[in-house]
């Protein structure tokens, strides 16, 4: 894959540069800022982009925000964002920006690095479309539930089966992790796209609403 990095910590961006380079990877460019992102991949079109939240000058969202830009400019380039904290409003404002166009997107804590394989399979799956949010950014969610919750009608299987699709994780994977069959999984999928009403389109596009619904509530 051709990938951009951008993060202002030397450390991290090179090691990063060198743990992709050796894992098959180019890297076409390794940036410390929002604006330098933006051109990097306006330039260089890259397969996927590694993008830290906080970065100068404020160090507060500018790579959010020049993430956001990127995908701007460049609809549907995949973006995989890295947090040092938990920071659920800022997972729910990249999803939005997937709307019905598509494109992958990722939200992962920045320990997840040290998982090497793990975070080069999430990685892969931004790269070729996915959406991969981190388990501690699920988890946190439930403490954001509202009376109105468009949730509850869901059951808490079919709870479980949105949590995991909140991951990013396909619906073999979800079987897997919930020891059951691949059918059971797709009917669940099928329970929740018609509980929270969602219209008939593409299977990523809907899976990417339920995650977005799920997200806000």
């Amino acid at each position: 894959m051709r990938i951009v990095i951008a993060d202002d910590a030397v450390l991290l961006r090179e090691g990063l540069v060198r743990l992709l380079t050796e894992s098959g990877h180019e890297v076409v460019a390794a940036v410390g800022d929002g604006d330098a992102l933006v051109e990097a991949v306006v330039e260089h079109r890259p397969d996927v982009s590694i993008v830290d939240v906080r970065m100068p000058p404020s160090h507060t969202d500018e790579g959010l925000r020049a993430a956001v830009e990127a995908r701007r400019l460049v609809p549907r380039t995949p973006i995989l964002v890295l947090s040092q904290y938990v920071e659920v409003s800022y997972a729910d404002d990249l999803l939005a920006t997937t709307g019905g166009a598509g494109g992958g997107i990722g939200y992962l804590l920045k320990d997840r690095v040290a998982a090497i394989d793990e975070f080069l399979d999430a990685l892969r799956r931004v790269a070729a479309g996915g959406t991969v949010l981190d388990p501690e950014v699920v988890g946190q969610l439930f403490a954001r539930r509202r009376r109105d919750d468009p949730l509850r009608e869901l059951t808490p299987r079919e709870r479980e089966v949105l949590a995991l699709m909140a991951e990013g994780r396909s619906n073999t994977a979800i079987a897997r992790a919930l020891v059951v069959s691949d059918g059971a999984v797709e009917k669940h999928v099928r329970n929740i796209f018609t509980k929270l009403t969602l219209p008939p389109d593409t299977e990523q596009h809907r899976r990417v609403l339920a995650v977005l619904t799920y997200l806000r509530n």
